[in-house]
């Protein structure tokens, strides 16, 4: 097991991690990162939360094959060179997961259990709090994960019909769990100054700390 993270390290350093080794890992380590899950806010505390673990080869392979075949959405042309290669190297990244899919030792399907009412923003706020517990958890244990909601996108009803998934229950997102390739590491990410993304009192009013 890895070194006990400290909380801002995990969330400076998650990120995602699609080359994953084949070797099994323990239930017990899947066990804590489905417990982080269980652990997230949760509206009017009813933990609509189900998931569902899968580590059948065949059932595997199914998902895989309908995942590889998923279109994905097209992504606007690179601003620079830099950019450019960012998005080269993360194209490679998941076109790699889509080709090796079933060979990830365990597959999380991150669902959200409903009262069958109109979809909306607010559905999605009882299920992905716990999916990054989930992450951070990954993290904090040494194991690579990655979100993704391709099934959702693509074949949703017929994940849904392949695993006895209920009409009243939703898809939100595939949490591949394995250890990570030594070709892709956690380590500090890059994403914009907070400044560039936070407005104060007005929207377009830029925010900035002050001593």
């Amino acid at each position: 097991m890895a070194e006990e993270l400290g909380l801002f390290e995990a969330m400076y350093t998650q990120r995602a991690l699609r080359y994953i080794r084949p070797d099994p890992i323990p239930d017990a380590l899947v066990r804590k990162v489905l417990e982080a899950g269980t652990r997230a806010p949760s509206g009017g505390n009813q933990q609509r939360w189900r998931f569902v673990v899968i580590k059948d080869g065949a059932t595997k392979r199914w998902i895989q094959e309908r995942y590889r075949n998923t279109a994905v959405p097209v992504h606007a042309p690179p601003k620079n060179e830099a950019e450019a290669r960012t998005m080269a190297r993360n194209d490679a990244a998941a076109n790699h997961l889509a080709e090796h899919l079933h060979e990830v030792p365990v597959l999380i399907l991150c669902c959200l259990q409903h009262d069958g009412s109109p979809s909306d923003i607010n559905r999605g706020a009882s299920v992905y709090p716990a999916v990054q517990n989930m992450l951070l958890a990954a993290r904090g244990l040494g194991l690579a994960s990655v979100l993704t909601t391709r099934p959702r996108r693509g074949f949703e009803k017929e994940i849904k019909a392949k695993l006895g998934i209920p009409e009243n229950v939703d898809t939100a997102a595939l949490l591949p769990l394995g250890y990570p390739a030594s070709q892709n590491l956690y380590g500090p990410t890059n994403r914009r100054p907070v400044e560039d993304v936070t407005f104060e009192e007005q929207w377009g009013q830029r925010w900035e700390a002050r001593p």
